[in-house]
């Protein structure tokens, strides 16, 4: 499934076709009733370590349908500087608010995100003993709150930075609204999560964050390779389960892309 993402999508970085495919897995009943109907966030984090994210699906890796829009993001992160987090990213998405409340404004959406990226592993013994001695580095995603300024996020997202208990939900986050939240989608490079509300406020969700926390390099700094930078992807999606909305029209024109017209 890599290698036919890969020939469809040839520039696309590693880290990115493993975040397509995640982010395409959908979790069949049978895995589902195999956890009870994971209708709790434990049942929920039970899943994903017996499954993982599910099924991936080829086709919709490679293509969205018009009620399905997905954006993708690669960039590089230089992740500490002299112990402290050196850089924050911070991705407005072009959400077209008036568009989302004109058009869905009775209908229930889903945000899907994936984070992916690669560490480097400690070749010591050590890496085992403690959760960030084995990761060279650690990457986290977070979105901004409807009720929450941008200026607000940031300062938010400082205070989780390189933080020992990042795992732990924090004032001013919406982690138990996410079917996973923060305690089951922060293991190992792989972070993918899933919110569903409203389309209104879908549109006050609409800049991501990505910031580093601990790993070895931030306290072995001889080995430290920050400087030249480590590669993330994150694949962002809304969708919504009705037939007659076309939610991929509508951002295309917000951003200004190239919309074929059938003659």
């Amino acid at each position: 499934m890599a290698a036919l993402i890969a020939v469809e999508y040839p520039k696309l970085w590693p880290e990115t076709r493993r975040a397509l495919l995640v982010h395409s897995a959908r979790w069949t009943p049978r895995m589902m009733s195999a956890i009870n109907g994971a209708d709790t966030k434990a049942k929920i984090g039970a899943l994903v370590r017996r499954y993982g994210f599910g099924v991936p699906d080829v086709s919709r890796a490679i293509r969205s349908a018009n009620d399905a829009l997905t954006l993708v993001i690669e960039s590089t992160i230089h992740p500490y500087a002299k112990g402290a987090m050196r850089e924050m990213h911070l991705h407005e998405l072009p959400w077209p608010a008036a568009v989302l409340k004109d058009l869905l404004h009775a209908t229930d959406v889903r945000l899907r995100v994936v984070l992916s990226y690669f560490i480097e592993p400690n070749p010591a013994r050590l890496g085992w003993k403690r959760r960030h001695r084995y990761a060279s580095h650690g990457l986290r995603f977070d979105v901004k709150t409807a009720s929450e300024s941008v200026p607000d996020f940031r300062r938010r997202l400082n205070k989780k930075a390189l933080n020992d208990g990042e795992e732990k939900p924090t004032t001013g986050s919406d982690s138990a609204d996410w079917l996973l939240g923060d305690n089951n989608r922060h293991r190992g490079s792989l972070h993918c999560d899933i919110w569903e509300g409203t389309a209104e406020e879908l549109s006050e969700r609409n800049v991501i964050g990505i910031y580093p926390v601990s790993g070895w390099w931030n306290e072995q700094r001889t080995w430290d390779r920050s400087r030249e930078g480590v590669r993330y992807a994150m694949v962002v999606s809304i969708e919504c389960d009705a037939d007659d909305i076309d939610i991929w029209t509508p951002v295309a024109q917000e951003v200004g892309l190239p919309i074929a017209v059938e003659t």
